[in-house]
């Protein structure tokens, strides 16, 4: 089974959003099968087989989830990050900002879906192989 060492290790590699793809491919080189990010902290949640879960302690302060989303201003917050615009951080204050709470990321079914505090989904991404 995979360790938060291992990755964070892996995600220590990525520096902006550009990088997302390698980081898929080294957590399913790791056996992890999807991952929960909450954006108010930046705790991670992380799931592999036989009901196997790992996470971290909270990245950051708490920033303040607005209440209600704003998608279309989202997505251009999440092209800016995917082009290598934003650091990981900013992005984060930007989902806040949009009222996007967590996302859950599924290995198996390679998406991505951003979700705001009531668990509803927002955008869902498909994840670039």
């Amino acid at each position: 089974m995979f360790t938060i060492e291992q990755i964070k290790k892996a995600h220590d590699k990525v520096e902006t959003g550009a990088d997302f793809p390698n980081y898929i491919q080294d957590l399913i080189n790791l056996g992890v099968k999807g991952y929960d990010t909450l954006v108010n902290d930046g705790r991670v949640s992380y799931y592999g087989s036989n009901d196997y879960s790992v996470s971290t302690d909270k990245k950051y302060n708490t920033i303040q989830i607005a209440p209600i989303a704003n998608k279309e201003r989202f997505i251009e917050y999440l092209v800016m990050h995917q082009g290598g615009q934003t650091d990981y951080f900013t992005f984060c204050t930007h989902a806040a900002q949009c009222g996007i709470a967590k996302w859950r990321v599924d290995i198996i079914e390679m998406t991505c879906t951003y979700m705001d505090a009531s668990g509803d989904s927002i955008l869902i991404e498909k994840i670039p192989s």
